[in-house]
């Protein structure tokens, strides 16, 4: 997930309710450390934004099809 980086230690504040959470899913076994579990919630953010950013452009193509439809391309026309 993270290989190659270089890692940086960073100091942050939370609220002590999060860190008793974190706590418990590193005690429950779902994450090695409190560390991983922040870079894992940190990766996961990262992804959800990449998905958004992906369906806001997916919305676009969609109107501008609707407005021109010959610039889709016939399904035929598409290798697998």
């Amino acid at each position: 997930m993270f290989t190659g980086d270089y890692m940086v230690q960073v100091q942050l504040r939370i609220p002590e309710q999060t860190v008793n959470e974190i706590d418990e899913w590193v005690n429950e076994g779902k994450f090695r450390s409190r560390s991983d579990a922040v870079k894992t919630i940190i990766a996961l953010y990262e992804e959800k934004m990449k998905t958004m950013d992906f369906f806001k452009m997916l919305m676009k193509r969609s109107g501008e099809v609707e407005e021109k439809p010959e610039m889709l391309i016939p399904l035929e026309n598409v290798e697998d």
